[in-house]
């Protein structure tokens, strides 16, 4: 009958243990549940800003470059101003030469 009582003392101070383990988890889980996590976002936002601050300045730049390509595309001459005058000019004389020649015959 020992046995039987020493195994019943084991069993009631594990079963005792268990309860004060449960308990204590449960008094965490509480806690948990209470605790809010807050985030420390300094060091995100000034990577963010940084960032930010990046983007805008290539944006900025992308434009000046397409301002600058454009004006470039309109400003663009395929022949100088002064071979086109002279090219037509040497037309008209050719075709006025070519007409008194005709006239005269």
């Amino acid at each position: 009958m020992t046995k039987l009582e020493e195994l019943t003392a084991l069993l009631v101070n594990e079963i005792n243990d268990f309860k004060n383990g449960l308990e204590k988890l449960d008094k965490i889980n509480n806690q948990l549940k209470d605790t809010k996590i807050k985030m420390d976002l300094k060091e995100y936002k000034s990577i963010i800003e940084t960032h930010q601050q990046k983007m805008a300045s290539h944006t900025k730049a992308i434009e000046r470059f397409e301002s600058r390509f454009e004006n470039k595309i309109k400003q663009a001459k395929i022949h100088p101003t002064w071979a086109v005058i002279l090219f037509v000019l040497s037309l008209l004389f050719s075709a006025g030469v070519i007409m008194f020649q005709l006239l005269k015959v």
